[in-house]
């Protein structure tokens, strides 16, 4: 019997961008929240299918408009698991992770804003090109 192949192209309309900080993730989420003026609210954990069946909880915060989309992902599981699962397994050196859909030129406005919170020691933008873990943002 001829097996068929199932291959679906998605079109990744959002920039991603890593965060390292020592704060948690409801201090983080109010400094953005106060830095720029948007109000972030705790969402369900997103579930990830990891390879050998395993199933890993993120917590993340989540702030919509009808033009604009900024959520805030931490990068580790919340069972404090510490090891090999991460969000992004590319860049496990990230605490949190950024996914913005906005307009283009709004991108860098937001990463100048973060760079001026006092909290975060380093952001960086993460490109989608190459990136293998760009699927677990498909939800």
């Amino acid at each position: 019997m001829k097996k068929s192949r199932l291959v679906i192209d998605y079109e990744y309309n959002f920039e991603l961008i890593g965060i390292t900080t020592a704060v948690r993730g409801y201090r983080l989420a109010w400094e953005l929240n106060q830095r720029l003026g948007i109000t972030l609210v705790k969402q369900p954990d997103l579930v990830v299918g990891f390879k050998n069946q395993e199933e890993k909880s993120f917590s993340f915060y989540a702030f919509e408009t009808p033009l604009n989309r900024l959520k805030v992902f931490k990068n580790r599981p919340t069972d404090q698991e510490t090891g090999k699962y991460f969000l992004i397994p590319e860049f496990p050196h990230f605490d949190f992770i950024i996914l913005a859909a906005m307009e283009e030129h709004k991108h860098q406005q937001l990463i100048d804003l973060l760079k001026s919170v006092p909290s975060i020691q380093l952001v960086s933008p993460i490109a989608l090109e190459g990136l293998k873990s760009k699927s677990n943002f498909i939800f």
